[in-house]
């Protein structure tokens, strides 16, 4: 008679050491997105981002502010085990944040940064996944 055990198994060295990758690699697309968001609309518009130039400057102001936030929300509370459960929410914000950007640029016919969201996408599912699922972080004692 084998016993089973219903204690979930502890995560290999490997995933956290990946998952850490993952949510750095992460936060520095983001930060380089939010960096963008705060040029000013003519300067990202030379660079491709012509909707800047027609939204309120309030949209992209906001957007980089989440994606700060976002990004800080993928490393601080994982590093610090403080409240590390954020992690997960962080990587669900910038989720939803590619959930609007993929149909904003789609319906704008703006096709080129659509690869790179997909890229973001990836990341923040693999990350929400890895945190909460696989290999989550232990909260400070």
């Amino acid at each position: 008679m084998t016993m089973t055990s219903t204690a979930p198994a502890t995560p290999s060295r490997g995933w956290h050491i990946g998952l850490c990758a993952a949510q750095i690699a992460l936060a520095g697309l983001y930060l380089m997105g939010a960096w963008f968001h705060f040029l000013p609309p003519e300067e990202a518009a030379k660079m491709g981002a012509v909707w800047m130039t027609e939204v309120p400057i309030a949209l992209p102001r906001f957007i980089g502010v989440v994606e700060v936030l976002g990004a800080l929300g993928l490393i601080l509370p994982a590093a610090t085990r403080i409240m590390p459960h954020l992690t997960v929410w962080a990587a669900a914000g910038l989720l939803a944040i590619q959930a609007l950007a993929i149909p904003f640029h789609a319906i704008r016919v703006e096709f080129e940064p659509l690869p790179f969201n997909l890229i973001y996408v990836a990341l923040a599912v693999l990350v929400l996944w890895g945190r909460a699922r696989k290999a989550p972080i232990a909260p400070r004692a």
